[in-house]
């Protein structure tokens, strides 16, 4: 592998990417372990794939927003380094896969030229920050929360408290009570308010899907506009200390919040507050970019076929609180296009709208500020690049991961049976072309990313074995899920399992229930009030297995025989450390904190030579088989077996040490002293170490 140059400006940027390039090369030489590596390369957006020897790539778009020039520029990179195909995910991030690891650093130095990073889209980080893609354009909304969302995600970017957590971090925005950003589902979701003038937000913490969905709980009816970024710098930061660690099923923020209680919570994330560096961080609003909308006049156009323009009108606009203006949805299939149909869409808006784009959380596509006399000229365009279909954000537009197209740990098909499904609603029920109420969403997995278990009707990729052993491709059916708004939502039940090809036959005799017994109630409450059992009981003939034909063996987009091939998840980035590994690591925290103090950067220097006082005491206890689960069990357990015990001496109690942290603001005498604290302890745990080797 060789090296390239890079022509980034930004210095911060150009060292990670070269960094990166570096740490590649040692994993090729074996100088670094792979499960090392594996961290590594995820929080830079790098994602082992299905396939092997090739690699996903996650391009991180917060908000969902993304320039005519960047998409190009996305574009770019798709068709040097992977596929030309582009797939939207349902954290409004673009992914393009089959891509050589030996060229991600280039791809990187690439897209960052357009100021698009790969930074933490992966890995046990704070991840992409979505918002409702109609933010700044919402007729309902009290402010544009755009320009929170865009704050938020810089002073996260590369901050030290979030990069080696337990587990991934999400956070969303909601542009109004309608919560459009699912606020409920996340770690910590934002729904804008205004309370006496005042901007700021009602918060919820806790959420999450995966295998145990939890609904966040409410942490503030209203917390001022300021005070979001030390709010989630303070949950960050009890997370990250007390989270769970080794258990990647119980290490997202849900687990400890289930553990602890909200106030248990609260209590833990007041000790926080000293070491939180600011206690105000103004975002100002009217310093966010505005949008420069074009003055170029469109063609004149004479539509064909009236009837489907229409139709098309009734389900793909939507409207804008802007006078004179609408913003126009495109149904993306399964969230997936191409780079030779997304540069004409970027040469589209930007010649006649504002030059900018919103990707969903439903995998589409959102043009804000077109003018309501050139929706016809639009129309014309966009079928011309197969981006007329009607039906956006309603019941055809359905949510699919990708599953086992690309997926490690896809169990069944994801995309396959959507396709079939949104056939189905097409040739049986066009009604629902133009129905926003039931919203059906699918995974090939539990880990939700189709987020099938807040939909209407969801479906979860399983297996089936008979009783000769021979294994089937099935799907666990959901239903009830929904989005009540302000932070109110509702999981679906688990209702029945069926082989994969009868996922069809389900969603028939679903939708014909609800088309005869709704009464004009919508899915949610039709289900709420007919109840589990009672889908149960039309739906149970689909369960038998004794009867199974051939085609039952064979998953949806597959001509071959089903086998369950489950990899390496890496959502999670775990990590398994050698001893002297972690010692290492040590060191490189302390020069991450001397880096960081000389910049004066007193906070970021503070929390490197935290990591690295924690990370040293776990190598000895990892060398004692003891578990190091959490941060705050590592901090008890070396304070119990090395200092109370006397084996290792130290001018004062290892906890008290290492949480002198939030004891003390984050002065520059403090970061100095402190800095010193660390070095002083690995100086002695290297030295304990070598001792111990030597008598062994």
């Amino acid at each position: 592998m060789q090296s390239f140059r890079t022509e980034i400006e930004n210095p911060v940027v150009e060292k990670d990417i070269l960094e990166l390039e570096r740490k590649i090369n040692e994993f090729h030489n074996g100088k670094l372990d792979e499960e090392k590596f594996r961290s590594l390369r995820l929080a830079r957006g790098v994602y082992g794939q299905r396939q092997q020897g090739v690699q996903m790539i996650r391009i991180k778009l917060p908000y969902g927003k993304v320039t005519s020039k960047q998409l190009k520029g996305i574009c770019d990179v798709s068709d040097e380094y992977s596929t030309g195909r582009l797939h939207i995910t349902t954290r409004q991030d673009i992914q393009i896969h089959y891509v050589d690891l030996d060229r991600t650093p280039e791809l990187w130095a690439q897209l960052e030229k357009d100021e698009v990073t790969l930074r933490e889209a992966c890995g046990n980080t704070v991840r992409n920050v979505t918002a409702s893609e109609t933010a700044g354009i919402d007729i309902d909304e009290p402010f544009d929360v755009s320009p929170y969302a865009e704050a938020l995600f810089k002073y996260f970017l590369r901050n030290p408290i979030s990069q080696e957590m337990g587990r991934k971090f999400k956070v969303s925005f909601s542009s109004s009570d309608a919560d459009t950003g699912l606020s409920y589902m996340h770690d910590l979701g934002f729904i804008a308010k205004i309370q006496e003038g005042v901007k700021g937000f009602k918060v919820m913490l806790g959420g999450g899907l995966g295998s145990q969905p939890r609904h966040a709980d409410v942490l503030f009816e209203f917390l001022e506009s300021d005070k979001i970024i030390p709010l989630m710098d303070g949950v960050v930061r009890v997370f990250d200390r007390y989270g769970e660690r080794k258990s990647r099923a119980k290490a997202r923020l849900k687990f400890l919040l289930k553990d602890l209680g909200l106030d248990g919570f609260k209590d833990l994330l007041t000790e926080e507050q000293k070491a939180v560096p600011h206690k105000s961080v103004p975002i100002d609003a009217l310093a966010y970019p505005r949008v420069k909308i074009t003055k170029e006049i469109a063609p004149k156009v004479e539509i064909e076929d009236k009837d489907a323009f229409e139709k098309w009108k009734s389900t793909n606009l939507v409207p804008q609180k802007h006078g004179g203006f609408v913003a126009i949805g495109i149904k993306v299939l399964l969230g997936d296009f191409y780079t030779d149909k997304a540069r004409l869409l970027a040469e589209l808006v930007e010649k006649y709208a504002a030059g900018e784009l919103r990707l969903s959380l439903r995998q589409n596509l959102l043009i804000p500020y077109v003018k309501e006399e050139l929706v016809p000229f639009f129309y014309t365009e966009l079928k011309k690049f197969g981006f007329a279909e009607a039906g956006y954000n309603k019941a055809l537009d359905i949510t699919a991961c990708p599953g086992t197209d690309t997926c490690n740990l896809g169990i069944a098909s994801s995309t396959g049976i959507a396709e079939e499904l949104e056939r189905i609603i097409k040739a049986e029920y066009p009604k629902y072309i133009s129905n926003p109420d039931v919203v059906i969403k699918i995974s090939g997995c539990m880990n939700a990313c189709g987020q099938h278990n807040m939909a209407n009707i969801g479906f979860q990729g399983m297996s089936i074995r008979t009783k000769d052993k021979l294994v089937a491709p099935a799907l666990q059916v959901l239903l009830g899920g929904g989005n009540d708004g302000n932070g109110n939502g509702r999981f679906a039940d688990k209702v029945v399992k069926v082989p994969s090809r009868r996922g069809p036959e389900a969603l028939r005799l679903i939708l014909n229930d609800f088309n005869t017994n709704s009464n004009g109630s919508s899915f949610a409450d039709y289900y709420a009030e007919k109840g589990e059992h009672y889908f149960y009981d039309f739906l149970k003939p689909l369960t038998a297995i004794d009867n199974l034909t051939q085609e039952d063996f064979i998953d949806w987009g597959n001509s071959e025989k089903y086998k369950k091939e489950i990899g390496i998840g890496e959502c999670a980035g775990v990590v398994i450390d050698l001893i002297a590994t972690l010692l290492f690591e040590s060191e490189e925290k302390i020069q991450n904190a001397e880096e960081a103090f000389h910049q004066g950067k007193w906070a970021a220097s503070i929390y490197h030579s935290y990591s690295s006082m924690v990370n040293s005491a776990k190598a000895l206890l990892t060398a004692e088989k003891t578990k190091t689960n959490t941060h705050a069990s590592i901090i008890k357990d070396f304070e119990e077996k090395f200092i109370v015990s006397g084996r290792i001496s130290l001018t004062k109690g290892f906890e008290e040490l290492v949480l002198q942290l939030n004891k003390n603001e984050p002065t520059e005498e403090f970061a100095k002293s402190y800095l010193e604290d660390a070095k002083g302890f690995l100086k002695s745990v290297e030295t304990f170490r070598k001792q111990e080797l030597v008598e062994v």
